[in-house]
């Protein structure tokens, strides 16, 4: 369980993005392995104004100054586009983890 940093709400690892600061920006770590301080949050619009809105990337990355969260929009963007299309975000073939689901003979 992770709270997200826009709604303040609890929810399993795979229902969230994890996103950590790269040279004054704000990126999405899709593997979960980037080094660094980590906050997650969920891949909805609104999560994503909320947390912008409070400043909470730069507080929760421990971030000295303000981060450029465009790299996130987009991820956002793209992931919001695909679950209003009827791909739910289970169905990406992902497991909590954040590795491949293996398929069994």
């Amino acid at each position: 369980m992770r709270t997200c940093v826009g709604c303040k709400r609890r929810a399993l690892i795979g229902e969230l993005l994890r996103v950590v600061a790269v040279a004054g920006k704000v990126v999405v770590d899709e593997r979960r392995r980037l080094p660094g301080r980590g906050a997650w949050l969920h891949p909805d619009p609104d999560c994503l104004a909320k947390a912008e809105r409070r400043r909470a990337f730069p507080r929760a990355l421990r971030a000295p100054g303000a981060l450029d969260a465009r790299e996130v929009r987009e991820q956002v963007g793209r992931t919001t586009t695909h679950h209003e299309a009827g791909t739910s975000p289970g169905s990406r073939g992902i497991k909590e983890a954040g590795r491949p689901v293996m398929s069994q003979p």
